[in-house]
């Protein structure tokens, strides 16, 4: 990829300037990135839906969007993204530029080391390219989050060990227990104890205000989950920062949100697609998880008074319609909440439709790369 594109210019080193702090092209307030959640819909595959996976990151690097993230979830028929740092080395191979990272690995699963490894490998893949978001929650129900950690004493762990978990893994990345600690001579690899290298910035993701404290209190920056955690944004984000203390990583606090958003060629059509999103969280949350329904199914779907209230209230935190009108959603929520990033993610059945919304919301902020 040349190291001009097509528009306004994009360094080819431009992600590895800031690790954490990115650039808004365009007429974007703040910078612009992707949250994937690797959906499935009804006839399609894991192999489509990872396949638009990289058609989504190629499409967001020559756009100018910042990062593209990849959530962690399990035992949920509609969606593939199980094993994120698997789909980031993965996307890593077909991009060249744009920061990959985790949104996020879901920290009580799994053993600090086995994740330092993992993104130590990361790190060595794609140096400077690489985030390590990290959530307390299993993204998943009790019983697969107990089969995920098998021993009788990992399944005594969970989200209230989660500072404790955070400082192991942050010891791993850095090869720095001290003198006689049990770890002391346990090296991540690859890792420091190859030689000076990067290590990839550690953010701390959260729906709720114990997350938001943490990260404030440690300096490092915080990702909330505005798409299915709305009412808490703004009490998070302010807890965030009036908790936030200066560090070696940030001198001063660092936000994105996530957001659902879905830009279309027509309001109907939006309208359409983030349906079937919602008739998915519908079956979600009643216990009846599946592939993400077609829109013609989500159209003809009889949604119970309850069902419909959900939708509704759902609906209504979905930044959807034309890309004009998703561009001033998007730019109201900015100012809403002060978010110094926003990080989309477009629900919806087939792959087509959500590379259409990235590039709808691309052109409606003249980002570069435009073909």
């Amino acid at each position: 990829m040349d190291d001009a594109i097509q528009g306004d210019a994009i360094p080819r080193d431009a992600t590895q300037r800031d690790g954490i702090r990115g650039t808004a092209y365009g007429t974007a307030p703040v910078p612009l990135s992707v949250l994937d959640l690797v959906t499935v819909g009804v006839g399609r595959t894991a192999t489509d839906a990872l396949r638009t996976s990289v058609d989504i990151a190629r499409l967001a690097e020559r756009r100018g969007f910042h990062r593209h993230w990849v959530a962690e979830h399990h035992s949920m028929p509609g969606v593939a993204s199980s094993s994120p740092a698997v789909i980031l080395a993965h996307l890593a191979a077909h991009t060249e530029r744009i920061r990959l990272g985790s949104g996020g690995v879901m920290l009580p699963n799994h053993a600090p080391l086995v994740i330092a490894e993992q993104f130590g490998t990361l790190e060595a893949l794609a140096p400077g390219r690489v985030d390590l978001g990290l959530g307390r929650a299993p993204g998943t129900d009790g019983p697969t989050a107990a089969a995920l950690r098998r021993t009788p004493e990992a399944r005594g762990e969970g989200a209230d060990d989660f500072p404790q978990q955070l400082a192991e893994l942050t010891r791993f990345l850095d090869d720095d227990f001290p003198d006689g600690h049990p770890y002391a001579r346990i090296h991540a690899v690859p890792g420091p104890v190859q030689g000076p290298s990067a290590r990839p910035p550690v953010w701390l993701l959260g729906s709720s205000g114990f997350s938001a404290r943490l990260a404030g209190v440690l300096g490092l920056p915080f990702a909330f989950a505005h798409h299915f955690s709305a009412h808490n944004t703004i009490p998070a984000l302010d807890l965030y920062r009036e908790s936030f203390r200066p560090s070696a990583v940030l001198d001063a606090p660092y936000a994105v949100i996530g957001v659902s958003a879905l830009a279309a060629d027509d309001e109907k059509e939006a309208r359409r697609q983030v349906l079937t999103g919602a008739l998915s969280m519908v079956r979600l949350r009643t216990g009846r998880p599946g592939l993400i329904p077609t829109p013609d199914e989500a159209a003809a779907y009889e949604f119970s008074p309850m069902e419909r209230e959900f939708v509704d209230s759902w609906l209504a935190n979905v930044v959807h319609g034309t890309a004009d009108a998703v561009r001033t959603g998007l730019d109201d929520l900015q100012k809403r909440t002060g978010a110094d990033e926003l990080m989309i993610t477009a629900n919806a059945h087939g792959g087509d439709s959500r590379l259409r919304s990235y590039e709808l919301i691309a052109d409606a902020y003249d980002l570069p790369g435009a073909e």
